[in-house]
């Protein structure tokens, strides 16, 4: 098959029709990219950030046409998209204001006779392989450090999203009188595995699931490349007794049930405090009950539909499974469907424990499991007891309780009174099967450089 069509998931309507490249295609493709590094790579830092600046143009000016896309294409409530374009001027904008500053050369102490620094060199052409649940946000974490840098880019955008891989092209590839700046190919698993291996690429940067990150890394040890990977997530959040609870249900539910709950940092599993666990079960359900599931292009709706239909045969699993050893489903836990598009119940599970996969395997769906817990180091000990560690949140007004927290969680974010929140001015890093290397802030720029010591000796 030669052509990828890609379909509303509410509506079944096809939302557009995309050529397959072959791997002689990408070979090509790939040649242009190395072709183009070399001169763009020759400019100074400043007029590299100035063109991309001029590239960021682009999306405020098609901002409409872009949220519709992500609409479209994922089934996010069309409402809610345009705050995605907002999250990725945000990160864009940042990352191009800390840049100079960034990439500089790092003196070192000064040392008689010497000249010694630090610079930091663009890798050449990074293969960019981005995930659907947030096309826009995923993607700019790496393209614009890739190009600030002086890389260019490879591209391959989710089959479920690739108009948003496309806007990047119309955005970034040509800038200036530079062409072939960063290129999008839509292609196969087994053709991305053979660019990793047997072309003329540099860095992989992959965003997916924990089996999709270990093909990567079968892939990239044939050249010695190590990747830069975000993956799964079970994130947890702790309610402490000193809390105040409004907030924290207010905070955690939406953290939980955002983009129908198909986020790595979306709150999966829920421990709160014997002394406040009835009160936020009861809070929680009234707020769940308010959501309201349909056509995501309604300003009414909150939760769209599922972006992949299949994944809620996993989400129906660890219901099940949860409630035959216990737990107790408190709202929702079915399977929904409208005009023949598959959503999932906002659900709420309280009296889960660890001997349930609904706390232990990842979801990626708008399901909350809530266990009680006695105290703060109990929480601690449960929420380490996860192979997942992207991010955890403490909901407390003790500043030395979330500080506890913080030095025993382990995790690449700790958030105190938040959750599901990327800050640009800080690394999103994962530990254990969440991933590896970091991306926004100065690690960002280091993710897609290398250091390159320049050690003179003046006198000879």
């Amino acid at each position: 098959m030669t052509e990828l069509v890609t379909k509303d998931p509410y509506s079944h309507r096809e939302t557009g029709i995309f050529h397959k490249q072959n791997f002689d295609e990408c070979g090509e493709i790939i040649g242009q990219l190395n072709t183009s590094q070399q001169v763009w790579k020759s400019l100074d830092i400043e007029e590299r950030l100035l063109l991309v600046r001029e590239g960021l143009k682009y999306f405020e000016e098609h901002r409409e046409r872009i949220s519709q896309d992500i609409c479209e294409q994922m089934g996010r409530p069309l409402a809610q998209c345009n705050g995605e374009v907002n999250g990725f001027f945000e990160r864009a904008n940042y990352l191009c204001d800390i840049a100079v500053q960034t990439l500089c050369p790092n003196e070192i102490e000064e040392k008689e006779g010497f000249e010694r620094q630090i610079h930091h060199e663009p890798l050449g052409t990074i293969f960019v392989i981005s995930a659907w649940n947030y096309p826009l946000l995923i993607t700019v974490n790496s393209v614009i450090p890739a190009l600030i840098a002086g890389n260019t880019v490879l591209l391959k955008h989710s089959s479920l999203t690739p108009k948003l891989g496309a806007h990047f092209e119309k955005a970034f590839s040509h800038l200036g009188d530079h062409k072939n700046l960063i290129r999008q190919v839509v292609v196969d698993h087994e053709t991305t595995g053979e660019i990793i291996e047997k072309l003329n690429i540099d860095h992989v940067v992959f965003t997916g699931s924990v089996p999709g990150g270990q093909s990567i890394l079968n892939h990239t040890r044939h050249r010695f490349m190590m990747p830069a990977m975000e993956l799964g997530g079970k994130d947890a959040a702790y309610v402490d007794e000193n809390v105040d609870l409004k907030q924290a249900v207010e905070t955690i539910v939406d953290g939980a049930m955002f983009n129908s709950g198909q986020s790595c940092c979306g709150i999966e599993r829920v421990y709160v405090h014997e002394a406040v666990y009835k009160d936020f079960i009861e809070k929680a359900k009234v707020l769940l009950e308010n959501y309201k599931l349909g056509d995501p292009k309604e300003s009414s709706t909150s939760m769209g539909p599922l972006a992949q239909a299949k994944a809620a045969d996993i989400m129906t699993s660890q219901v099940q499974e949860a409630l035959s050893k216990g737990a107790k489903l408190v709202l929702g836990g079915q399977i929904e469907k409208i005009n023949d598009a598959v959503f999932f119940q906002p659900t709420l599970i309280k009296n889960a424990d660890h001997s349930m996969e609904i706390m232990q395997e990842e979801n990626f769906g708008p399901i909350m499991a809530v266990m009680m817990v006695g105290d703060l180091n109990q929480a601690i000990d449960f929420i380490n007891d996860s192979k997942y560690g992207l991010t955890a949140s403490i909901f407390t007004i003790s500043k030395s309780n979330a500080e506890i927290f913080f030095s025993e969680v382990n995790t690449g974010t700790v958030f105190m009174n938040r959750c599901d929140y990327l800050d640009p001015a800080l690394p999103w890093t994962g530990v254990k099967d969440s991933g590896c290397g970091s991306a926004l802030s100065s690690y960002g720029f280091y993710n897609v450089t290398r250091r390159k010591a320049k050690h003179f000796k003046l006198k000879i």
